[in-house]
C-alpha cells in the first residue's frame, strides 16, 4: 500500500496559480499531467501541486522554450528520481543539451540564409515596382548559397 505525502499549506498550489505563474492555461497543466511530467495530488476534484510539481514544471517550460520534445524533457527529469546524486541526470542532460546547441546553431543558419535570400528577392521586386530593374529573377536568389 502507498501512501502519499501531504503537501504543507505553504507549499500548496492551485491549478490557476501555477497556470499565471507559468503563463500557461490549466490545460496544459492538465496536459503534461497526462505525460507524467508534473503529478499533482487529489483533493477531492481539485488538483493540488507542490513545490516539487512547480520546479518541474519550470523545467519543463525551459525545455519547451529551447526546443526539446516533451519525452526528452520526461526522460530527462525521470533520471532525477534515480537517487544517484543526480550524477546521471546531469551526464544525460549536458549531452542532450550540447546536441540541442548544435541543431539550433544549424537552425540560425538556415535562418540566416532565408533572410538573406527575402532581402534580396525585397530589393528586387522594390526595384522592378519602381522601374529601376527589369523583371525578379527568382531563380537567382532561391539557389544555395
Amino acid at each position: 500500500m502507498t501512501t502519499k505525502m501531504t503537501i504543507e499549506p505553504e507549499q500548496q498550489f492551485s491549478i490557476t496559480e501555477l497556470s499565471a505563474m507559468f503563463n500557461l492555461t490549466p490545460r496544459a497543466l492538465r496536459f503534461y499531467e497526462t505525460k507524467q511530467l508534473i503529478s499533482p495530488q487529489r483533493i477531492g476534484s481539485r488538483r493540488v501541486y507542490s513545490k516539487r510539481d512547480k520546479g518541474r514544471l519550470a523545467l519543463v517550460v525551459l525545455g519547451k522554450n529551447v526546443g526539446f520534445s516533451l519525452d526528452e524533457i520526461k526522460e530527462m527529469l525521470d533520471l532525477y528520481d534515480l537517487r544517484d546524486g543526480q550524477k546521471t541526470q546531469l551526464k544525460l542532460t549536458s549531452k542532450k543539451f550540447r546536441a540541442q546547441i548544435q541543431k539550433l546553431v544549424e537552425q540560425k543558419k538556415q535562418i540566416q540564409n532565408a533572410i538573406e535570400q527575402l532581402s534580396h528577392l525585397c530589393d528586387q521586386v522594390e526595384n522592378a515596382i519602381d522601374g529601376r530593374d527589369g523583371p525578379v529573377k527568382l531563380t537567382e536568389t532561391t539557389s544555395a548559397r
